[in-house]
């Protein structure tokens, strides 16, 4: 798999964490009435789709790079993010395996998903257990509940996990003003790396079927198992 592709799966990782995260998590009392808008309608959505953009910006270069793509998700624990532009790379997320495939190179990456993210404080919140308060510190952005194009926004301030400092510094939630549903999730990695999702069109409770979100291997396919 090339660098670039299993780097932008990387970041995904970190992201997707937090996207399960809130979608099964509990109002926490910091910034509650914003946090409880967020619980209430994630709390009702039983599998959602959207498409999305995300722009990765490493440390030490002045541009990044761009990728789009759809997202899936179904409770519990089911996920399927699938990049389309500027290649295709699917990956598959149930429980803690995750499956990372790039069809041009008839390749599969498996591994565990507490191995691969790079923030494993949300993990406890994919498998159902905690809430928001438990794994941050819950902030509100810092003019107040609003950024500049009058989204409401959050950050949050990932605690430590076992005495193992975050490898996230924070996480910068923007939200619908009218839903409440995700609008956008930046992440500001401990490295100096910031990775940014944008998401439109989304549609909740649409009836996902378990096997839109599942990946059987295709017998030409190499699999490469990480430890």
């Amino acid at each position: 798999m090339r660098p670039l592709l299993f780097l932008r799966g990387t970041f995904f990782l970190a992201i997707v964490c937090f996207v399960i995260s809130i979608a099964d998590a509990s109002a926490a009392s910091v910034s509650e009435d914003i946090v409880a808008k967020v619980d209430a309608r994630y709390a009702q959505t039983k599998d959602l789709q959207a498409e999305f953009v995300q722009e990765t910006i490493l440390d030490g270069f002045t541009t990044g790079f761009t990728s789009s793509g759809r997202l899936y998700l179904k409770k519990p624990g089911l996920l399927r993010w699938d990049y389309l532009h500027p290649s295709e790379e699917q990956i598959y997320v149930n429980g803690d395996q995750v499956m990372m495939y790039v069809p041009e190179h008839q390749q599969v990456v498996k591994a565990a998903l507490t191995k691969m993210a790079a923030s494993k404080g949300p993990l406890t919140l994919l498998q159902g257990v905690g809430n928001l308060s438990q794994q941050f510190t819950i902030l509100e952005s810092e003019d107040g509940s609003k950024d500049n194009e009058q989204f409401p926004s959050l950050t949050l301030v990932p605690k430590p996990v076992d005495q193992t400092p975050p490898t996230i510094r924070k996480i910068v939630l923007k939200l619908f003003p009218d839903t409440y549903f995700i609008k956008g999730i930046t992440l500001f990695e401990v490295s100096g790396n910031i990775s940014r999702v944008m998401f439109d069109n989304i549609q909740a409770n649409t009836g996902l079927s378990s096997s839109q979100l599942t990946f059987d291997v295709p017998p030409d396919v190499v699999v490469v198992e990480l430890p």
